[in-house]
């Protein structure tokens, strides 16, 4: 019986052997595999195209002063009609053009001390263009000094009266930006893997940036710059 127990530890000491052995090449194998697959690369692929904006809001803001409450109003509607005549005149449609109701500021309710006034009523008045016709907007705005001789006095452009160019048909372009992108950067990442002598396998990660949207220039606000910067992490074998 003894001897029995003997040969029964025996076998089950080398199954255990064996077990061990063999989970040790599966494991041994196993970090191979891993550490082989960990090898990567991760690259960034860039896509700027250049776009013309598809629509512009043109705001045309002037002031005019009076003593006279309802001379003022009266002004201001001739100032609208001669406005509205111009830019008609000029190739912008009616449907394009909207007046806002003109701001009036009593200067006398507002009136510090002694400071002297020679106008207690100041009008503001804003007409704003919304076209999609960009290049007749700018040829338009140029011209607009026409009106200034009559009388108008018009409001510079700043941070609250300045036209605006915007780009609608990102959604458009967005598919073959991407697509570009990635090309690039995996043009990128086959270099990598040739000055490393090592092959490019299948992509572990992507992410794609966000897309930017800028004015190429200052003088050219139409022209808008679209970016967008694709990052992707391939794996390398040898």
């Amino acid at each position: 019986m003894e001897q029995n127990s003997k040969t029964n530890f025996f076998i089950l000491g080398v199954f255990i052997f064996l077990g061990l052995s063999t989970l040790g090449y599966f494991f041994k194998n196993a970090v191979v595999e891993y550490k082989q697959y960990d090898r990567t690369v991760k690259v960034k692929g860039l896509s700027q195209k250049e776009y013309k904006a598809d629509i512009v809001i043109w705001p045309i803001s002037y002031t005019q002063v009076s003593n006279n409450l309802e001379e003022l109003y009266k002004t201001v509607e001739q100032n609208n009609k001669k406005i509205d005549d111009f830019l008609s005149s000029n190739g912008i449609k009616r449907s394009e053009i909207s007046f806002s109701a003109p701001i009036i500021t009593d200067k006398v309710a507002q009136q510090y001390g002694s400071e002297k006034i020679n106008y207690r009523y100041n009008a503001k008045q804003t007409i704003t263009v919304y076209s999609k016709n960009i290049d007749k907007v700018r040829d338009v705005k140029k011209s607009l000094s026409k009106l200034g001789k009559q009388g108008i006095v018009f409001s510079g452009e700043n941070y609250n009266n300045k036209t605006e160019y915007i780009f609608t048909r990102l959604n458009e372009v967005k598919p073959k930006m991407i697509e570009e992108a990635t090309k690039k950067a995996r043009e990128v990442a086959q270099k990598f893997a040739i000055d490393s002598n090592s092959k490019l396998g299948k992509i572990k990660k992507a992410s794609q940036g966000q897309f930017s949207i800028s004015q190429r220039d200052k003088n050219n606000p139409q022209i808008k710059k679209i970016r967008v910067v694709s990052t992707v992490e391939y794996y390398l074998t040898d």
